[in-house]
């Protein structure tokens, strides 16, 4: 049996699928499969998988799009490995990646879970390095975890095989950031170690405006519904938290949720103005709301390009 699982799930982005597979046969650690879940992508995928001969690879499509979290349990359900370890489908490793992550694990208690790293942002068209998200915090990390997500993206994580064994599968419920919801479940049971060197690039799209919002408002009140008297030990997380919520509630219409939610992150925040200026952007109306966030969201863009 290999010694790592690599988890890659992937819809529609064929353009993006090649260039992370090969970023893992690179990988200067070779005891691995990888089990790329394919779900039920329309447009070239199966050929990219296909041009990989290699005996590593295990391919499952699904029939029907079932999103991120079962196509992770999917993918959990089928893996042999010790450890799991995930890369999302535009995102690459550098080729020192496993073999340091797997050392640690290795020479890590059975109390230690989770191995992430730091990892750079790039430009997913030009490829330009935009700036690192350092790793920090290792331990037991569960109310680092409440404050917010440390761990940033699923692409920098390997975690012990036992550790799902212990919490559970996916939250097929939390239809956005259902990895934020494993970690802190993980971290209730599990302690956290980092390697400090970024060894994964994740990819940035720039064109936030393509950004499934109904999804994401969605996927936070289900995070709200199931975390919430977590959330609520850490005052000035919880305000962000409802700051993130009214915006959503905003963009997607819902005026009137929106204000009563942006007036409860002033409650618990009175002094974060983002609170007040996103309360008087309401005011304007759903599609002016949304106009101006979608300017604001694309002059940031560019002055970071």
């Amino acid at each position: 049996m290999p010694k790592v699982s690599v988890i890659i799930i992937t819809y529609n982005r064929a353009q993006y699928l090649q260039r992370a597979i090969r970023s893992v046969l690179n990988q200067t650690f070779q005891d691995f499969e990888i089990v790329v879940i394919d779900d039920a992508s329309t447009d070239e995928t199966p050929k990219v998988v296909e041009a990989f001969c290699d005996p590593k690879f295990r391919y499952f499509r699904h029939p029907v799009n079932r999103q991120e979290a079962r196509s992770r349990n999917t993918a959990l359900q089928n893996a042999r490995g010790e450890y799991i370890a995930f890369l999302d489908d535009d995102d690459v490793w550098l080729p020192q990646k496993l073999a340091a992550q797997v050392d640690l694990l290795d020479n890590s208690p059975s109390t230690v879970g989770v191995i992430y790293t730091s990892f750079l942002n790039i430009d997913c068209q030009t490829e330009k390095v935009l700036g690192p998200w350092m790793a920090e915090k290792r331990g037991n990390v569960f109310r680092d975890l409440i404050e917010k997500n440390w761990i940033g993206i699923p692409s920098t994580v390997v975690v012990r095989r036992q550790c799902f064994d212990a919490v559970g599968l996916f939250d097929a419920r939390v239809e956005f950031g259902p990895d934020y919801d494993m970690w802190l479940r993980i971290a209730d049971v599990y302690e956290f170690d980092y390697i400090k060197e970024p060894l994964a690039l994740r990819s940035v799209n720039h064109n936030r405006m393509s950004t499934d919002h109904a999804l994401m408002l969605k996927g936070f009140e289900s995070q709200f519904k199931k975390h919430g008297e977590m959330f609520f030990l850490n005052k000035k997380a919880y305000s962000r938290r409802l700051l993130t919520l009214g915006v959503l509630y905003c963009y997607n219409g819902h005026l009137q949720t929106g204000r009563a939610t942006l007036l409860k992150a002033i409650r618990f925040n009175p002094r974060e103005g983002r609170n007040y200026y996103n309360l008087a952007l309401s005011f304007l109306g759903a599609e002016n709301f949304k106009r101006i966030k979608q300017l604001r969201d694309k002059l940031a863009s560019t002055s970071q390009g």
